[in-house]
């Protein structure tokens, strides 16, 4: 099974939303990763049959879509928001595809509905209806309605978004263990990069309605290629520094240089940490880690993200420090350099 959008464009009101877009996936989970709009749901909109492209192609198992109605496509949609038929059971609404697919009768439809309610953690609660769930268990159903069925793509349009931390982090080992022998393809769009990296899938990265990178996520966001695509990939934000590259190296003329704030620390972790004398203006504290943000010389900004409960005066001097292997930098254009932070003035 393959899906394949061949130079998608849609643009809307004067504005593009999706830019030639070029894309084939085959059997199974393929994580589509951007920020707010970006074009992820209008890209799945458009597999849907939701939206027409105004050019290009849209072909499924080789056979062009493009123009056959959402009704004809063998395609099951979730939305962040879940939707679910109020008068309707949860095992109705789990059941209410499978009566319109020829290919389960009787048993075969309750032996489907079962199967797929113990998978998504609702097999207790078969006879409710919906207002008497809790969101998360509403969207289980939501996922469970969309699974039930066979179809030849299933789009997951953000659909962990709207649930509590720890419904988010035990639906996506259920949804990965689901997905990794799925017969068809499965498009998961999410702008959380720990859910993109938790699949750890084949991994498209969209932007401003382009495809920026496509590939193994890991590798990309330990090499990515751009600046937009680092910056895709890195929660809390990274940190952006100007920097000079070192006379006699490769490159020349100012860079940008990005750190995630976890690779910022106020003890050296080894013998080539740089130190950066700093100024505390906020300590941010979650609970289980704070985000410390910092003044450097030059009026630059560095934010680090520290594990633990840490208790800091703004006005505070201290000093940050960051191993130049782990830096990345970008030349002016947001292309990333073949260069370590070691042949880099960090300092500015």
């Amino acid at each position: 099974m393959t899906l394949i959008l061949d130079r998608v464009s849609v643009r809307q009101r004067g504005e593009i939303w999706l830019d030639d877009i070029r894309l084939e996936t085959g059997t199974g989970l393929t994580t589509l990763i951007g920020p707010l709009n970006s074009g992820k749901t209008t890209l799945m909109r458009v597999v849907a049959g939701l939206q027409p492209p105004d050019s290009g192609r849209v072909l499924v198992a080789g056979k062009d879509v493009t123009s056959i109605s959402v009704r004809n496509r063998s395609i099951a949609f979730v939305y962040q928001r879940f939707i679910n038929y109020p008068s309707l059971t949860i095992y109705e609404n789990i059941a209410s595809p499978l009566r319109l697919d020829g290919r389960f009768r009787g048993p075969a439809i309750d032996r489907r509905v079962r199967e797929v309610a113990e998978l998504m953690g609702l097999a207790g609660l078969l006879d409710r209806r919906p207002a008497e769930l809790s969101g998360g268990q509403q969207q289980r159903t939501a996922i469970a309605r969309a699974l039930a069925r066979p179809v030849d793509v299933l789009l997951l349009d953000e659909p962990l978004a709207n649930l509590d931390f720890k419904l988010r982090e035990q639906l996506r080992a259920d949804l990965k263990a689901r997905f990794a022998d799925a017969p068809g393809v499965v498009l998961y769009s999410t702008a959380d990069p720990a859910e993109a990296l938790t699949f750890a899938a084949p991994t498209v990265v969209l932007g401003e309605g382009r495809v920026l990178e496509t590939g193994d996520v890991a590798a990309m966001y330990a090499r990515p290629p751009t600046l937009a695509v680092a910056a895709t990939l890195s929660d809390p934000p990274l940190n952006l520094l100007p920097g000079v590259v070192r006379e006699g190296r490769s490159a020349e003329g100012g860079v940008l240089l990005g750190i995630r704030p976890h690779q910022v620390t106020l003890a050296p972790r080894g013998p080539g940490a740089v130190e950066l004398p700093a100024e505390i203006r906020l300590a941010e504290v979650t609970g289980s880690a704070t985000f410390l943000h910092l003044l450097l010389r030059g009026e630059r900004h560095l934010v680090a993200h520290l594990p633990g409960t840490w208790r800091f005066q703004p006005g505070e001097a201290t000093r940050a420090y960051v191993d130049p292997a782990h830096v990345l930098v970008f030349d002016e254009g947001g292309d990333r350099l073949p260069l370590s932070g070691a042949e880099v003035d960090l300092h500015g």
